[in-house]
């Protein structure tokens, strides 16, 4: 069997993991494989590089991806399943691995409903996509985010101010919630919970009256109970949704206001994507580009991979589609009895 491979959306640590764990195996049995440049992209345009055992050595502890990532609409521009299933007839590829996060995956499914034969491999720092307890890229950008916010603190200390860091996880809180909880926030700002600019104040005055510095840490898509929408001014990416980030920039100057606190906000942004992966995502990255190669083996399209408690398991697309994971409520309660 010929299988491409794709790297989509954005740049994630663990993905050369995926694509090492999916050529060794596969190489063993068999199998060859080609990969894809830009994801999307080199799909439609029929952009491949062979990747011989060669080419995967020692690239597990590496960040970004060796094949790049784009992202880019499989329908639009020129693409379509017709488009794409000329490309694979010509090269002689029979199937391909998708690695991506929700609007990966959910092009995928497109993809398979009409034929072709895709199998996915989840992707994303946010931990949102469902059907799976964690997708590999989380455990790092927490850890990165950690520090971060460490480093803050530090800072924030010296001068006697309150600190607000902003994480990613659009429209979920795992990463505020987890890096948060690490770093010992003083108040943990997530979408799936609304609070009240008033509330956000009291735990801010609490934590400074007691002669702490107070840290906040917001994700990009938390929204103040008098919000209707997060915070967005950067326009739609590719799939239509609006690119978050900079309401730690709208809560800096309201806090400092109410609570005559001197407050700075710091916008971590990308930092969270790069670098090398934690052991933890580089296992869990092989061991799901390997399950990837067993899904195609047996035939299993329209299916991604996707880890169940320590196990690897194979789900339907729709069922990791469905809806966001989002942080459950008793999580961030746990989280709150520390808050103020």
């Amino acid at each position: 069997m010929k299988i491409g491979i794709l790297t989509s959306g954005g740049d994630c640590p663990g993905l050369n993991a995926v694509i090492r764990g999916a050529v060794l195996k596969g190489i063993i049995q068999g199998h060859e494989f080609v990969g894809f440049l830009d994801g999307w992209r080199g799909v439609v345009e029929g952009d491949v590089i062979d990747i011989p055992r060669t080419m995967v050595r020692g690239i597990a502890k590496q960040g970004g991806t060796i094949l790049g990532t784009s992202r880019t609409n499989p329908f639009e521009n020129g693409g379509g399943p017709e488009t794409i299933k000329a490309h694979m007839d010509r090269m002689g590829i029979d199937a391909i691995i998708a690695i991506g996060g929700e609007g990966t995956l959910a092009a995928a499914k497109r993809l398979t409903d009409v034929g072709l034969k895709i199998v996915g491999v989840p992707k994303t720092v946010d931990n949102d996509l469902d059907a799976t307890d964690y997708t590999f890229g989380f455990d790092t950008a927490v850890q990165i985010a950690t520090e971060a916010i460490d480093r803050l603190r530090t800072t924030g200390e010296s001068h006697h101010r309150c600190m607000i860091a902003e994480v990613m996880g659009r429209h979920v809180g795992w990463i505020a919630l987890h890096a948060g909880m690490a770093s010992g926030a003083h108040a943990i700002l997530i979408p799936e919970n609304s609070t009240s600019i008033e509330q956000i104040c009291e735990w801010v005055q609490e934590a400074h009256d007691r002669g702490r510095a107070p840290l906040v840490v917001v994700a990009e898509g938390f929204v103040t109970d008098s919000m209707e929408t997060p915070h967005s001014e950067r326009g739609l990416d590719t799939f239509g949704r609006p690119r978050l980030g900079g309401i730690a920039d709208q809560l800096a100057p309201e806090i400092e206001a109410r609570t005559g606190i001197e407050t700075r906000a710091t916008i971590l942004g990308h930092i969270q994507r790069g670098g090398v992966p934690s052991a933890f995502d580089r296992v869990l990255a092989t061991r799901l580009g390997m399950a990837a190669v067993d899904a195609a083996v047996d035939e299993r399209w329209g299916t991604m991979v996707s880890l169940n408690g320590t196990d690897i398991a194979h789900v339907g697309f729709e069922q990791a589609l469905g809806r966001l994971k989002t942080v459950p409520q008793h999580r961030y309660d746990e989280a709150a009895v520390l808050f103020g």
